[in-house]
């Protein structure tokens, strides 16, 4: 068998944040939501049992907890930020995929959510 391609993935991970360019979203803050999807070998957790081979998406989720602390008045300067953490911290992905949603963005209408969506390649792992 021939593994063809493999992610480790955490889907709607939720957080209250401080993220905005209105005062109020700044000082009462809101809820968001985090997918994030990496691109990763899992060959060898496949072939073994044991968290050292493979990406510990309990990592992964406290990364992304690390930088949706920090308050920004962009959601793609955080998600600039979660991008930059994973790869630092998991050099061996390949690929990522990451969206942000602000679910009660201030636009003067009803929407499940307005953000941002990335889908990033590592260079370094080419």
């Amino acid at each position: 068998m021939k593994l063809s391609s493999s992610y480790i993935y955490l889907k709607d991970a939720r957080f209250h944040a401080y993220h905005g360019v209105l005062p109020q979203e700044q000082t009462v803050g809101q809820d968001f939501l985090v997918s994030v999807r990496c691109g990763y070998n899992i060959d060898a957790a496949m072939q073994h049992d044991m968290v050292e081979v493979t990406l510990d998406y309990a990592v992964l989720y406290r990364l992304i907890e690390r930088e949706m602390a920090i308050p920004s008045q962009l959601l793609e300067r955080v998600a600039g930020r979660i991008a930059d953490a994973v790869l630092e911290t998991f050099p061996q992905v390949t690929s990522l995929d990451l969206t942000v949603t602000k679910l009660n963005p201030p636009i003067g209408g009803d929407c499940m959510g307005a953000g941002v969506e990335v889908h990033l390649i590592n260079d370094k792992t080419k």
